[in-house]
């Protein structure tokens, strides 16, 4: 059957006031990945292509799922049947009751056990199917590779490292040509959650204003004198990269995709650098749930069958970015840039002094504001100037009120707690 794939929102008009337009054999599937147009194109016309059954493939922001998905049970009426987002932003559709208990649909001798436990919720049954893994990496031009600091590795390379770099490179270029996704739409808050953060002070939340933590954005700010200055505008690294107006840059590999497969031999990947209490690593857990009262429930499991089949979740990893959750082998004859790609993330996961995190858990319409925190103290003491431990202290006291509201727990790399994330 031929796919009906639309980019906009179909639901009721009592569901923010979207217009449904999708027929009774359509799976509304709305997602808070493959969001931005490239993304979204590739999706609808690669992946999906084969799926036998007709899909709206709706990307929406993570707030706005559970938004809708609310508005839906209070109305009855009922247009998302399949879900796709991350863990942490599945945990308060499961905690509202907006998802149906899988059972058979979310085996799978392939997924890792720990995923499936993870999908579980500390309840009986998973609630979502683990579909995707993401990761960042760092690339570099292997023009820059002249410019290393004397000694380093790239596989070790330390953020002190990489401000040496980017200074030898302006030196002998006049270009401060190492780049950060910190445009409006671009993924810097995960940077400062969990890499920068975890490498330094071992913590994200109860750690935010620590000594560590002044230490940490002064030096940070040290590396902002070498960034390319127009980092505060980029939302995707791939395009700098191409251009040259970037050499080295840290990106989601989602978002290398087009780099990597254009012109793999003029890169090398890497993982990111290494801080004080190790080198940080973000997991990224992507699953597929079916909505409660998913008027086609049917189709809805039969797309997940689908997107977690080997061959397609290999097309995915292909034409996005992201991994398979599986333990799917990988085709020799995989591109080059993929496998760059493949090998910097294994990397990375490999190292002996990881400091491993999360996604923020437990917000639920809070995401946005925790990630505001972050960027806004990026901002006002790299960006702006603004003296550091005055700038974290009044942060904290809006990071501990988002906290607190949403009664949120800890997450890694912080340790547990009774009750909210304390913010010391």
């Amino acid at each position: 059957m031929r796919h009906r794939l639309a980019s906009w929102l179909v639901a009721s008009a009592v569901a923010l006031g979207f217009a449904t337009a999708a027929h009774a054999d359509d799976v509304v599937f709305q997602s808070t990945q493959m969001r931005p147009l490239e993304e979204a194109t590739r999706m609808r016309q690669v992946i999906l292509k084969d799926f036998p059954g007709s899909v709206t493939f709706v990307p929406d922001a993570s707030q706005q799922i559970l938004i809708h998905l609310q508005a839906e049970a209070q109305t009855g009426q009922h247009s998302v049947s399949l879900v796709g987002a991350l863990h942490g932003e599945l945990q308060p559709l499961a905690q509202a009751g907006l998802l149906e208990p899988l059972d058979k649909a979310a085996s799978g001798t392939a997924i890792p056990a720990e995923l499936v436990r993870l999908g579980q919720f500390g309840g009986e049954h998973p609630l979502y199917r683990p579909w995707m893994q993401g990761g960042y990496i760092m690339l570099a031009n292997k023009k820059a590779l002249a410019f290393l600091p004397p000694g380093a590795d790239l596989q070790r390379l330390t953020y002190a490292q990489l401000l040496q770099w980017g200074r030898a490179i302006q030196e002998h270029t006049g270009q401060r040509a190492i780049g950060f996704p910190a445009g409006p739409q671009g993924l810097m808050a995960r940077f400062f959650e969990g890499y920068l953060y975890p490498s330094y002070t071992g913590g994200v939340v109860t750690t935010f204003r620590s000594a560590e933590a002044e230490a940490m954005w002064t030096q940070f700010r040290a590396l902002w004198s070498v960034v390319n200055p127009n980092s505060s505008n980029y939302n995707f690294m791939q395009e700098p990269l191409l251009s040259g107006d970037v050499m080295v840059a840290f990106e989601n590999t989602a978002r290398l995709v087009d780099a990597l497969r254009q012109r793999p031999d003029d890169f090398v990947a890497f993982p990111p650098p290494v801080g004080p209490r190790g080198r940080g690593d973000l997991t990224i857990v992507i699953g597929l749930a079916i909505a409660k009262g998913a008027p086609n429930a049917a189709g809805a499991a039969a797309l997940m069958d689908y997107l977690t089949r080997p061959d397609v979740e290999l097309s995915t990893a292909l034409a996005s970015g992201l991994f398979p959750a599986a333990n799917v082998p990988l085709p020799a004859d995989m591109p080059v840039g993929t496998r760059m790609a493949v090998d910097a993330i294994a990397a990375t996961k490999a190292s002996p002094d990881l400091v491993a995190s999360v996604l923020p858990i437990g917000l639920g319409t809070k995401d946005g504001a925790f990630n505001k925190v972050y960027m806004d103290t990026f901002q006002r003491i790299v960006l702006r100037g603004e003296p550091v431990r005055g700038v974290l202290d009044r942060e904290a006291d809006e990071l501990r009120s988002i906290i607190d509201s949403t009664k949120a727990a800890c997450w890694q790399p912080d340790g547990p707690s009774q009750g909210p994330c304390p913010v010391p």
